[in-house]
């Protein structure tokens, strides 16, 4: 009885909102499934629903660090950042909107660059992140990007791009669409280096980017129900005036109809990159002749 009082008493003493058990950070509800899931085991699923599959959006940051060899890479371009060419304002001004999508997302820019190694491949990879202004395309990615692309040029190295996108970035205006072109151009002369580009389409990729680079990889690979596409369904339904097939726009839709070439769940997407660069990459496969002569022609800065 006495250790009952005590415990009692001690009970009493603690304030009412500090009894209650704080499960915060501690459960997932899983938008698909509605499932309850342990923040630790979907954190181990790498952001995946043990349950039904749904894929969660995921950072840039964490993208890149599940491709390279251990995670580790080294981050390129971080000091091309967004400006106001057009001194732009909706709501608010538009350089007040780069500070907080700055402070929001923890990245300086809506795609974030680096250099590394898959399964000792050396590969440059960018990741597009929804959390900085919907991860739209403005200047400074179409920069990041074309200077991927140069540095796989120059270095002889693969290519892999994530695309998370809303499209392009209506604040810049022209400028902002400009930048399908120059990227395109820039894939161009890695096609005609026969150096591999792998495309990584996520949840979603809509708009200009799909429109250019996304869908110009070697492959193109696409997260399960993925949303990729270029308007919007209600935009297409009230330009066509009809009703669209169930689950239009979704990657399941785009592999049966040609637009991917295949879908891959996030935790095999690192060994089925590793796959197809053992492959791309085999001189034996590619031609050693024509590999000797681009890698003397890389050397040499021609």
């Amino acid at each position: 009885m006495p250790w009952f009082s005590k415990k009692s008493k001690q009970i009493e003493a603690v304030p009412p909102e500090e009894r209650v058990v704080k499960t915060e950070n501690v459960f997932v509800k899983c938008d698909e499934c509605e499932a309850h899931l342990y923040k630790r085991d979907l954190d181990e699923s790498l952001q995946v629903c043990p349950k039904c599959g749904h894929h969660f959006r995921i950072g840039a940051r964490e993208r890149l660090a599940l491709l390279f060899d251990g995670g580790a890479y080294e981050e390129l371009d971080a000091e091309v950042i967004s400006i106001d060419p057009l001194e732009f304002v909706d709501t608010k001004p538009y350089k007040q909107r780069l500070k907080q999508a700055i402070k929001s997302s923890g990245v300086p820019e809506a795609i974030v660059s680096g250099r590394g190694k898959v399964a000792d491949h050396p590969v440059f990879a960018g990741a597009m992140d929804m959390s900085f202004i919907g991860g739209s395309m403005g200047s400074a990615v179409g920069e990041k990007v074309t200077r991927l692309i140069e540095h796989s040029l120059k270095e002889h190295a693969a290519l892999v791009l994530f695309s998370a996108s809303g499209g392009a970035r209506m604040q810049e205006g022209a400028l902002s669409l400009m930048q399908m072109a120059k990227i395109a151009a820039a894939l161009a002369a890695l096609d005609e280096a026969q150096l591999p580009f792998i495309s990584v389409l996520t949840d979603p990729t809509t708009g200009g980017v799909t429109a250019s680079f996304a869908m110009l990889g070697d492959i193109v690979i696409a997260e399960p129900k993925a949303l990729i596409g270029f308007a919007g369904p209600r935009v297409i339904e009230q330009t066509i005036r009809q009703k669209l097939p169930k689950d239009f726009q979704r990657s399941e839709f785009l592999l049966d109809h040609g637009m991917v070439d295949a879908i891959v769940d996030r935790r095999e997407l690192r060994g089925y990159v590793t796959k197809l660069l053992n492959f791309m990459l085999n001189p034996e496969i590619t031609g050693a002749s024509e590999m000797d002569r681009l890698r003397s022609r890389a050397t040499s800065g021609d």
